[in-house]
């Protein structure tokens, strides 16, 4: 189940246009933004992996998933399992097994075997909730997330419970992030032009006509949702890494509900969007920040109440909801030649 060689040739641009497009902003803040605004901006690439990785599995199944918080909550423990001095690891984690208690691993090692932890614990799981469809589905996905943050909550001998975990080394800032959100939109593009990505979709759009020409829907389904697993594992990582600690409510509903806007917002079935959509809600929200703060205008100081930052990001869902009920790409994508925004000859 190949793509003619134009076709790729043509949606090859896609990523390009999009990493193109993280670099420019890379480099902008090197140049002129101030440490707080890089610190904003390496929150963004970190979110664009985290959305990206959602889009593997819900822009490719048309399953809405809860729980993906969850594989970005085990990656960014298994990062401080692996980077933070054993001496610490011995008196705040004593309940670790001692080969990985005495491990301090470099930061591209964690990256690896963590993300790899993240996508081993999804193809477990998976196992199991891939049989399901629907609604199903999506309440099975919400109570993984339910579970790992009470695992995490609770297991104090290994994961310090509701108290955080410190002494990550903090070495996550733009550029690393922006490795990051490349490498995850590279390998959610090319999933997507992969016979398994074609073949999910066709049973996303017509799932009897697909099981009919011999697609294992169950199959694709778990393959994909281990890889995005592993790409939200990847963004756990980078977000341990820069914050130097972590803490399990930082990986819950806040998380869940802010990046599924952004997704939303932007395509849920479009890369692009995906990318799009958390650049531009990123953007609101740090307007909206300036604004609450306070902001000189000739003299006078206008300022925002606390808390419109919620009601901007719900407002403007229900506008592009009600105008866009697809996101704003809806199916389509970035492409070189002619009308930049296009319909994937893909799908």
């Amino acid at each position: 189940m190949k793509q003619p060689q134009s076709v790729l040739a043509k949606t090859i641009s896609t990523p390009v246009i999009l990493i193109a497009l993280l670099v420019v902003i890379a480099i902008l803040t090197a140049l002129f933004g101030s440490g707080s605004f890089a610190r904003t901006v390496t929150e963004i690439f970190i979110r664009v992996a985290f959305v990206v990785g959602l889009y593997i599995f819900i822009g490719n199944s048309g399953v809405i998933s809860f729980g993906h918080a969850g594989f970005m909550c085990i990656g960014a423990y298994a990062a401080a399992w692996f980077t933070v001095p054993p001496m610490m690891k011995k008196v705040l984690l004593p309940g670790l097994p001692e080969i990985v208690s005495n491990a301090q691993l470099p930061f591209l090692g964690s990256l690896v075997l963590s993300s790899f932890l993240a996508a081993l614990v999804a193809l477990l799981v998976g196992l199991i909730m891939m049989r399901l469809a629907g609604i199903a589905a999506s309440i099975a996905t919400f109570a993984f997330l339910a579970v790992i943050n009470t695992v995490y909550a609770n297991w104090e001998s290994v994961t310090a419970a509701t108290s955080s975990v410190v002494g990550i080394p903090m070495v996550t800032g733009v550029w690393t992030s922006l490795f990051g959100a490349s490498a995850a939109i590279l390998i959610a593009y090319f999933y997507s032009i992969s016979r398994w990505g074609l073949a999910l979709r066709a049973a996303r759009d017509e799932d009897i006509a697909a099981s009919a020409s011999g697609v294992d829907i169950y199959r694709q389904r778990l393959i994909s949702f281990v890889i995005s697993a592993f790409v939200c594992g990847m963004s756990g990582v980078l977000y341990a890494h820069y914050l130097g600690v972590v803490n399990p409510d930082a990986f819950y509903l806040g998380i869940t509900f802010i990046s599924l806007s952004m997704f939303v917002v932007g395509g849920m079935s479009s890369l692009s969007g995906a990318v799009l959509g958390v650049v531009i809600i990123s953007a609101i929200i740090q307007i909206l920040r300036w604004f609450e703060k306070g902001i000189d205008i000739g003299g006078l100081t206008l300022e925002l109440p606390n808390g419109i930052q919620e009601i901007a990001i719900g407002v403007v869902m229900i506008v592009i909801l009600v105008f866009r009920p697809a996101g704003l790409l809806g199916k389509r994508e970035v492409l070189l030649k002619g009308w930049p925004f296009k319909r994937r000859t893909a799908d």
